[in-house]
């Protein structure tokens, strides 16, 4: 099937049968379309954290506006953001960058000094929008590549971030929760978004086109 079947495939999943699980190969997949998500400058400012355990995903669903879906699903995927660019964090991503490429390190001194001039300038709080902004691109890469391997999911933004943020304890990486992910195969009887018709806006009303 094509990305765009696949994408006509895939919805909101409500309720999840909890004795279905997500092979961890699937899971992994989805991990590396995530991975590979474009972001600016290559910074890569989130991570993906991975919730299998069904005592944590019980704490973690006191803050889940459907606390069912979270307890139910095989795996959940919670998008965490930095909570902030420091010069460090910069550094660090462009080592890396120039010692896989075999380039000496300072190599984009420039880039980085123009970075860091650019973030300093910034308050912590569009930081952290900004790099939230960017975590997203990869939360639709991991539905597109979920999708494509027919694993259902559902996208949140329906939870307690601080509740998520303290039972993970996200602040002892730098880390704040953006949106979560939940992954598995869907119940069936009790899925009721699962038999209706998909709905968008038509094309003609989604583009303006400018020939």
């Amino acid at each position: 099937m094509s990305l765009v079947e696949n994408l006509n495939w895939r919805h909101a999943v409500k309720a999840y049968d909890p004795a279905k699980k997500v092979s961890n190969e699937n899971i992994d997949k989805i991990i590396e379309a995530a991975r590979l998500a474009p972001t600016s400058s290559g910074l890569q400012p989130f991570k993906v954290i991975v919730v299998e355990n069904r005592e944590i995903k019980e704490r973690l669903s006191k803050g889940a506006f459907n606390p069912e879906c979270m307890i139910n699903c095989s795996h959940v995927l919670i998008f965490a953001s930095w909570d902030k660019y420091t010069p460090e964090r910069i550094d660090t991503a462009y080592n890396r960058i120039t010692d896989e490429r075999d380039l000496p390190r300072g190599r984009f001194g420039r880039y980085t000094d123009m970075l860091k001039n650019l973030y300093a300038s910034q308050t912590e709080e569009q930081h952290f929008v900004h790099t939230a902004k960017q975590s997203y691109i990869a939360l639709g890469l991991a539905l597109a590549q979920a999708a494509e391997l027919k694993i259902d999911t559902t996208p949140a933004e329906g939870f307690d971030n601080h509740l998520i943020d303290e039972v993970l304890q996200l602040s002892k990486y730098g880390l704040k929760s953006v949106s979560l992910l939940y992954v598995g195969y869907a119940d069936a009887e009790k899925d009721w978004l699962g038999p209706m018709k998909k709905v968008r806006v038509p094309k003609e009303e989604f583009v303006i086109e400018f020939k």
